[in-house]
């Protein structure tokens, strides 16, 4: 993993870059194309956090994570976590996903988290052994078909 690693908001500047973000195409069907994830955070942006992946001055990658949704729309419920994770077909197995899902629990840990959701497609050829490795447990949940998966977020004080 590079040294140089670092997140970036989404600009006018730059966004053309992070609409340029593409996943290996057989990865296509296991996560949403950047453009989608930018249309959800004009939607939702009380709760999206979409930032560009950048390795010194090139974007490798795209996260959104998500703050306080209300998981269940019952007002009970409120969780956050990892939205969207795309990273660029020569960037990956360098450590940028573990980056970005560390730049995420950093950020939810300043905001006074305690967990991390993601939520993944099902399947072997899915993102089930990433996150694992990461930590992240099964919650026995699904939602709108995908795995719900938690890391809890040891306070760092």
């Amino acid at each position: 993993m590079s040294k140089t690693l670092r997140l970036a908001p989404v600009t006018p500047a730059n966004i053309e870059t992070a609409l340029a973000i593409k996943v290996r195409p057989d990865q296509e069907r296991l996560v949403a194309p950047v453009a989608k994830s930018l249309a959800e955070a004009y939607v939702y942006p009380q709760v999206a956090w979409p930032r560009l992946i950048l390795d010194g001055d090139k974007a490798v990658g795209f996260v959104m994570a998500f703050f306080d949704i209300d998981w269940d729309g019952k007002g009970v419920d409120f969780r956050s976590g990892l939205w969207r994770l795309n990273v660029s077909p020569e960037a990956q197995g360098r450590g940028i996903g573990r980056f970005a899902v560390d730049a995420v629990a950093a950020e939810l840990r300043r905001r006074g988290g305690t967990q991390l959701y993601v939520t993944w497609e099902p399947g072997e050829d899915g993102p089930v052994g990433f996150y694992r490795r990461l930590g992240f447990q099964l919650t026995g949940e699904t939602s709108e078909g995908e795995t719900v998966g938690v890391l809890a977020l040891p306070d760092l004080a």
